[in-house]
């Protein structure tokens, strides 16, 4: 599979540092240069994807909403 074209505009390339995988659902630590960039994603994906600490991906951030809190 290739992507050639995608209009999320946050695009953090980087390596998969920790996966913490979950009987449904897992975490998944991608280490950009941004800093490190957290998903979680089904677990059934993450095997679908073959993706292992070292796999070179690219985390495509896409957010609706923007919380913050004063501390």
């Amino acid at each position: 599979m290739t992507i050639q074209a995608i209009n999320v505009r946050n695009q953090f390339r980087g390596k998969i540092k920790a996966i913490i995988e979950g009987s449904v659902v897992s975490e998944v630590d991608v280490e950009t240069p941004a800093g490190i960039v957290t998903s979680v994603i089904t677990t059934r994906s993450i095997r679908d994807l073959n993706l292992v600490i070292g796999s070179e991906v690219v985390a495509l951030v896409k957010a609706t909403e923007v919380s913050i809190a004063k501390l």
